[in-house]
């Protein structure tokens, strides 16, 4: 269990993230076009997954444009958006600030990833969606990186997760 902040209070996720060099746990995701979305389906790329409590947040919305950012230059590496919210405010979002370089994904149907990751949170006003985190795995499915970000309203290290890419 990981305790983190939120303006300051603590609160609760459910474990710890993946430990570097494990292999990634499998999840099943929802895409933009409400299709199921597996480790698999990104078999051989590197993965950047950015996991966020909801896109409709300040600090989420930034994170996910800076990603996209950097997504542009990164044939080999997927960036994978991952949130509780459903799949049509994703693509609300995505339209509205052109980030047409990630791959948003939903927990809508469970939340198998959020606890197989480590990162649901289980108490606080935020109980039952994710904590803020990064994960890196590598093309062959191991984590390279992790950063549970201690306070929901920090920013992701952007440098370190984008480093550990290379």
């Amino acid at each position: 269990m990981a305790t983190i902040t939120l303006k300051g209070n603590s609160i609760h996720t459910n474990g710890d993230l993946p430990k570097v060099g494990s292999k990634a746990p499998d999840f099943n995701l929802a895409d933009a076009n409400l299709a199921n979305k597996t480790l698999a389906d990104f078999r051989g790329k590197k993965k950047l997954l950015n996991i966020v409590p909801s896109l409709d947040t300040p600090v989420c919305a930034l994170s996910t444009k800076k990603f996209n950012e950097h997504a542009k230059a990164s044939a080999d590496t997927v960036m994978l958006m991952i949130s509780a919210d459903l799949p049509f405010a994703m693509n609300r979002f995505c339209t509205a600030e052109n980030t047409k370089n990630v791959i948003t994904l939903s927990m809508m149907r469970d939340r198998h990833f959020a606890k197989d990751y480590g990162v649901l949170i289980e108490d606080g006003p935020l109980a039952g969606i994710t904590a803020r985190a990064v994960v890196v795995i590598d093309e062959n499915d191991k984590v390279k990186y992790t950063e549970m970000v201690p306070e929901i309203g920090q920013e992701p290290d952007y440098d370190k997760a984008l480093a550990a890419l290379q």
